[in-house]
């Protein structure tokens, strides 16, 4: 806790100098761009309860949810990720960082979580693994040896359109770097996909 705590002071005293730098180079500056206050505090609520009071008192123009998705259970994060967003104004964007699984955006656009980022879905392309509306498959499998159909029917991703699972396959297997590519491709698709449907 001590810990956390002390990281959290440091947190907070880097977005003051952050957000007079800000104000003073202007909003935009060269960069056109954003700056986010970045709530932390681990799991425990006081911490990020803190947090969020000083950063919202900054007047930031977005937020960002850290210290999460670093190995507590599921459940910690989840409420913590469904505190954080209770504290920040409704009309600024809410971006929880470094969480990318399927279920989890889902599961964090549902408590108020508007942005993301995370190397889940080209880091698990280029190591064989695709995401489906049916769920992940891994691409490497000797199932898919002779399976002529794309990795995801409903798929209209250029991957999808022109090559097969057997195809994809032995691009894997061959070591080809088209193969990372191809897969990277449906899986940006894929997120893509998921999002638009979650906003719709």
């Amino acid at each position: 806790y001590e810990y956390v705590q002390q990281s959290n002071y440091l947190t907070i005293r880097w977005a003051r100098i952050t957000r007079d730098l800000y104000e003073k180079e202007g909003p935009y500056h060269e960069y056109n761009q954003w700056l986010f206050g970045i709530i932390q505090g681990g799991v425990y609520q006081d911490l990020r309860e803190s947090s969020a009071k000083a950063l919202v008192d900054m007047e930031f123009p977005g937020y960002a949810i850290g210290g999460l998705a670093v190995g507590e259970p599921e459940q910690d994060r989840l409420k913590m990720t469904d505190l954080s967003t209770d504290l920040l104004p409704a009309g600024k964007p809410r971006y929880l960082m470094g969480v990318g699984k399927p279920e989890d955006l889902l599961e964090s656009i549902e408590r108020g979580v508007d942005l993301f980022d995370c190397v889940i879905p080209t880091r698990n392309a280029r190591n064989g693994t695709v995401f489906t509306r049916q769920g992940k498959l891994i691409i490497k499998s000797a199932r898919y040896k002779d399976d002529e159909s794309p990795i995801d029917a409903e798929c209209t991703c250029y991957t999808c359109r022109y090559f097969s699972r057997a195809y994809i396959r032995h691009l894997f297997n061959s070591n080809e770097i088209l193969g990372l590519h191809l897969a990277t491709l449906h899986n940006i698709n894929f997120y893509m996909w998921l999002l638009q449907e979650a906003r719709n």
